[in-house]
């Protein structure tokens, strides 16, 4: 059987409920889902009833967008329960640094003579976790932009008219508080960075030093030869090969839960691997050993 361990639902940018992303992987024959919302745990817990009443198992998460050389990196967090800790506090400043940075983008769009408010987006997001996907679809829903995608090249992305830059911790700050809430801090679809498939080794090395526990090796968009590399340098690594679909619903229609664009197969060992991962002490330094302590959060 296989796993899908990056889904969204309506309380971030997806446009099906937690409960509905739980029929979905039950459809797709899984037997393990994570809910990966961006930085909240809203729908943890009706994600977690629905899996539990249909027996698939379930992992509570998040996916924080991280800074990282000058950029943005996305990380995904796995085992985060939503109560008090010290990612889960953090999370509310990012929250709110997202809502401020919304309000700046639809001023910036009104700027450019565009007719939209930021009720309208709200009314799109209907959930918890507004962000720039639902201000994409209002712009399409305008007929400002054709789709999706055509929103974020020619207004929303880095560098475009719109664009607002927002709070994000830092990528070393994000592991340690993960690992300080007993979750394990993943890097999401690393071929997003930008970096030559010889160069994640480099780039990712220091990152495992301080607590990284795995990459998303398994992903849609990859060639199978980048799946393969991926999991071989996880191996290497000592850390986990994840992955998952990234699924949206109708904001990313080319993907569905589970085989994301018809190919993907996530191992249902993964899981597994989490767990002993999030189990293992962390310790710094340059190699990873079976007793590793925890890193202190800055």
């Amino acid at each position: 059987m296989a796993v899908d361990l990056h889904l969204h639902s309506t309380k971030s940018d997806g446009t099906t409920t937690p409960q509905e992303v739980v029929r979905s992987g039950v459809s797709a024959g899984l037997s393990a889902i994570a809910l990966t919302d961006h930085d909240n745990l809203d729908g943890i817990a009706e994600a977690r009833a629905a899996a539990g009443s249909a027996g698939l198992g379930f992992i509570p998460g998040t996916e924080l967008s991280v800074g990282w050389e000058g950029g943005a990196m996305h990380m995904l967090v796995y085992f985060l329960e939503p109560e008090p800790g010290p990612l889960q506090d953090r999370l509310r400043a990012v929250r709110d640094g997202r809502t401020a940075r919304n309000h700046e983008i639809v001023v910036a769009l009104q700027g450019l003579g565009i007719d939209i408010s930021y009720e309208e987006v709200a009314a799109e997001a209907a959930g918890s976790g507004i962000g720039r996907p639902h201000i994409a679809a209002v712009l399409v829903s305008k007929g400002v932009v054709a789709d999706i995608p055509a929103a974020f090249d020619r207004l929303l992305a880095t560098g475009r008219p719109a664009y607002r830059p927002r709070l994000r911790l830092e990528v070393v700050e994000a592991i340690a508080l993960a690992r300080a809430s007993g979750a394990v801090p993943v890097i999401a679809h690393p071929h997003t960075l930008g970096i030559p498939e010889g160069g994640y080794r480099e780039a990712f090395r220091e990152l495992v030093d301080v607590g990284l526990g795995g990459i998303e090796a398994y992903y849609g968009e990859y060639t199978p030869e980048l799946r393969s590399h991926l999991a071989a340098l996880c191996d290497d690594l000592g850390i986990v090969a994840t992955g998952g679909s990234d699924y949206h619903g109708r904001y990313k229609p080319d993907l569905s839960v589970g085989i994301g664009r018809g190919d993907l197969e996530v191992p249902d060992a993964t899981v597994e691997r989490l767990i002993d991962e999030r189990d293992r002490p962390v310790v710094t330094g340059s190699s990873r050993r079976s007793a590793r302590r925890p890193i202190e959060p800055t």
